[in-house]
């Protein structure tokens, strides 16, 4: 190699080094400009207000239990024969 293409290396190097930081603040945004505004969430609190005493109260309907209408002689309602 001669010193003249270690040079013009050098050249392209430095060149190519400054066309990047350039470009860079070109496409990149700015630290000033990626700031955003966010909504501030309140803390989620473990204490709960009592529920409406008109939807759950000592008397009111219970969907889990079991209710039966009349007799049933089907054991298997949904099959095939009956």
């Amino acid at each position: 190699m001669k010193q003249k293409d270690i040079a013009l290396i050098v050249v392209v190097i430095f060149i190519s080094a400054i066309v990047s930081v350039v470009v860079s603040k070109v496409l990149f945004a700015s630290p000033a400009k990626r700031q955003q505004q966010v909504e501030v969430v309140q803390p989620i609190s473990d204490e709960f207000p009592a529920p409406d005493t008109h939807y759950f109260n000592n008397k009111a309907f219970d969907p889990t239990k079991l209710i039966t209408i009349g007799d049933n002689t089907n054991p298997v309602p949904f099959s095939a024969k009956q």
